[in-house]
């Protein structure tokens, strides 16, 4: 993500808990195993876009590499035109 110029090294995954009583205007699961096995979020638009996993990714590394900048690229494109390309932060 730091070559696109995000910088995620500060954050780390976190517990639904951490969310329990949280309104969202958007949910977006973005894999199929997320659909399938994630719990209810209450949000306005619950908003389903499947993209491959690239934690199941085989190959070199710099196949796998490869493969994760392409999905990375897929979800930047998805998210600039299914909402114009803003995006608030505060779930970090």
């Amino acid at each position: 993500m730091l070559e696109v110029g995000v910088d995620i090294s500060s954050y780390k995954s976190k517990s639904i808990e951490k969310f329990r009583g949280t309104h969202f205007d958007y949910v977006v699961p973005v894999c199929n195993h997320a659909k399938e096995t994630c719990p209810f979020f209450p949000g306005d638009k619950i908003l389903h876009k499947g993209f491959e996993d690239p934690s199941a990714f085989k190959g070199t590394p710099g196949e796998i590499l490869g493969h994760t900048r392409r999905v990375r690229n897929k979800i930047r494109d998805w998210i600039q035109e299914t909402f114009g390309g803003i995006v608030t932060e505060h779930t970090r």
